[in-house]
Formats: C-alpha cells, structure tokens, sequence
C-alpha cells in the first residue's frame, strides 16, 4: 500500500478526506491514508514557505506521496495555481474548480438528499460560487439556506457525498481528476 498524506486548503476539503466514503475508496485503491490529514488555514499558506513543515510532519509520519487539495477560487486557471503553491516533486496538487463545494454540486444523490427532491446539476464547475449555488438550492426546495460552510459540508457528508460519485459526473473534471490521480499511485 502507499502511504499518502494529504495537505488540505481547508476544513472542508479536510472534511472530504476524513469522510469514511473517501477512507473507503483509499483502501480500495491501495492507499495507507496518514491519519494527520493537515488543514492549511486557507490557500495563502499552501505557498513555498509552509509546506516544508507541512511535508516534513507528513514525512514523518510514513507519507511516500504527499497530496495537496486546494480550490481555484479566483486564479484564472489551474496551472497558474499550481505554479503560485510551487510543490515538490513528490507532492500532487489538486485543484477544485472553481471551489470544492462544486464537488457536491456534482453528486447529484447528495444533493438530491439535501434538498429533499431530485436535483442535477448540469456543469458545477461553471457556476461562480457552488456555494452560493447550494444555499440557493436549499432555500428553493427546503425553505432554509446555510449560511456556514463548514455547516454545509457537514449536511453533505450526512447526506452520502461521495468523491466517486462527484467524478462520475460528466462535466466535474476536477473531481475526476482526484479520483484518476490516487488510483495511479
């Protein structure tokens, strides 16, 4: 099995990490999760100067591969955020587009179950802001919003999101990636 550490943007996507969903899939695939799944405190602490320590935490306790899971936000494409956190060779940089509550968006079982009624939606990585997408959704078809992410990544994983589930979507290619990415460790 490889061991793989993950450094995580933020609280949600180290909310996705730890989900036993995603736990499930990593032993499927062959993967050792070190369990210090690491929470960066946001995306200007994913640069050069922090994750050495980050690395060397991970390192320490057995990492062999070393993933780091951030949103696009507003860079205007992958590369330029992947060149702005400037890895190392043995990390992978995986970058939600355009944040990962897009990911959700694209599990449509999840939010299907969030909002009590079907809901598809057709290119979560075009919408803006998924998260605002998603409170719109809930107040539309629940009568309450969400105005907490970390609430709302909670509700998700309560309600089964699935990271497999979020790449078989057919216009989520970030969530796809992921899932493609860990299964050639």
């Amino acid at each position: 099995m490889t061991k793989v550490g993950f450094i995580c943007e933020g609280r949600t996507e180290k909310m996705i990490v730890e989900s036993p969903d995603f736990q499930q899939f990593l032993k499927s695939a062959g993967i050792a999760c070190i369990p210090d799944i690491i929470d960066a405190g946001g995306n200007g602490n994913l640069l050069p100067k922090y994750l050495s320590a980050f690395t060397n935490r991970l390192i320490a306790k057995g990492a062999e591969r070393i993933i780091i899971l951030t949103d696009l936000d507003k860079d205007v494409c992958i590369t330029l955020t992947k060149q702005r956190i400037s890895a190392p060779d043995n990390h992978v940089v995986i970058v939600a587009v355009k944040q990962v509550e897009a990911w959700f968006l694209a599990d449509s079982y999840c939010m299907s179950a969030l909002c009590k009624t079907r809901v598809n939606v057709p290119d979560p990585e075009a919408v803006i802001n998924p998260f605002d997408e998603i409170r719109s959704l809930l107040l539309k078809h629940t009568g309450r919003g969400s105005s907490d992410k970390l609430l709302l990544a909670a509700a998700c994983m309560r309600n089964g999101f699935s990271m497999t589930k979020a790449a078989n979507h057919t216009n989520c290619n970030s969530a796809k990636y992921f899932i493609e990415k860990l299964e050639t460790l």
